[in-house]
Formats: C-alpha cells, structure tokens, sequence
C-alpha cells in the first residue's frame, strides 16, 4: 500500500522523513542512503517529502505527547534569512523538552506577549516558573499574562534554553542557512517534535532502561506515521 498520490510505500517515505529530522543529515545524504538499500529516489522527492509528511508527524506527535513540566526556560537567538534578522523564540521544560519555537521579526514586549500566548496554548495552564535573560520584553509580558508565575533571571539558570539552540545551529549551518521564513518556520517544529520523542536521556540512565526508551519511542513513532 502506498501513500495517496506517492508511488512509494509509507514506510519509505517516514523512514526518509526521520532521517531527515532526526540526524544532521542533507536530503542528498538520504538519497544515498536510501540508493544502498536499492531505492531509487531523487533528493527533490525527498524533499517534498519532509516538508508535506514532516509537519504531518509532527503535529500527530504533538497531540499525542504525554505533556511538560511546570518550569520554563525560555530563550531567543538571531538568524538570518534573506538578508533580514529574525528571532526564534524558544522555550524547553526542566527535562529539555521543546515547549515550543516560534520565528518572529522582533524581540520587544509585543513579540514576547505573542509567544507566551503560544506557550500558554501549547502547555494548557501556566507555568509554576520561568527562567529568562535579563532582557526587559520577558518582564513585560510575564506581568500582563502570568503574573503568578515566579520569573527567574539569574546568571547561567537559563543555559538549558541557551544550550537547546544548538542542535538546530548545527542543521542551520549544514542547510547553508533557511531560505525563508517559512520554512525555517516549519523546519523548526518538525524537528522539535521529533527531537522530543526521542529526548531519552541517554546520559541519565541504566543501558538497559535506555534501550526499554527507545523501543517505546519507536513504536510511538510506527503509529503516529502509520
């Protein structure tokens, strides 16, 4: 059986889309790889693949996730696309699950409202905590919206948001940069999502416990591209 209006098999093509999302990996990669198993596929089919399935996934996951934890660590970097800087907003729990990322053009007290909307959406409550920089615009927004919620900004406290830009820099740099917004916008969600799912925590616990995690994420990921 194959994918309506796909001439390839399902487990093909999610194969190809998690290799994609999963690894720091060129579509060209995945063309090669997929050819060593005998699989004749262009990186342009690859390609739109990971953009129509990949958010597919993603949201699938996204309803399906068990939920995060009551502190927030939230954070913002400058890219560059087309010449124009932009800002992913980003927010990771305690055990650096990807809240959400959202791609704005600002980092003033609007753009920080618009993104905890977002956040409040995603998590369904308030927060017990946030940890941010010392920029003014988070102030601004955690008065208005959760004025309950105790904001952190000591130094070092928000190296885990700082830290979790790094994988998508690293995607970032092996894409020779987003060519627009959105699919830096779609990009970004995709692999959040997929990254969640397998945010294992090998570092944290027993080979054995590991491996038990791992199994479970892939059968996760069987039914969500099933």
């Amino acid at each position: 059986m194959t994918e309506k209006r796909h001439r390839f098999p399902p487990d093909i093509i999610s194969y190809a889309v998690w290799l994609y999302y999963r690894f720091n990996l060129s579509h060209r990669d995945i063309e090669d790889l997929l050819a060593e198993r005998g699989i004749t596929v262009s990186r342009e089919t690859i390609r739109l693949w990971c953009i129509k399935f990949g958010a597919l996934y993603a949201r699938r996951l996204q309803r399906k996730h068990r939920g995060f934890g009551d502190t927030f660590y939230i954070d913002e970097v400058f890219i560059k696309i087309n010449g124009k800087q932009h800002y992913p907003w980003r927010a990771v729990d305690q055990d650096g699950e990807v809240v959400d990322v959202y791609l704005q053009t600002k980092r003033d007290g609007a753009a920080a409202k618009r993104f905890f909307k977002r956040l409040l959406r995603s998590h369904g409550g308030e927060p017990r905590k946030i940890v941010t920089d010392k920029l003014r615009s988070y102030g601004v927004a955690q008065r208005e919206l959760i004025p309950e919620t105790i904001h952190s900004t000591k130094q070092y406290e928000n190296n885990r948001a700082e830290q979790s830009h790094e994988a998508t820099r690293v995607r970032e740099r092996g894409m020779r940069r987003f060519k627009s917004v959105g699919q830096a916008q779609r990009f970004l969600g995709a692999h959040a999502a997929v990254f969640n799912l397998f945010n294992l925590g090998r570092h944290l616990v027993r080979a054995e416990h590991y491996r038990s995690l791992r199994t479970g994420a892939f059968a996760e990921w069987s039914r969500v591209v099933a």
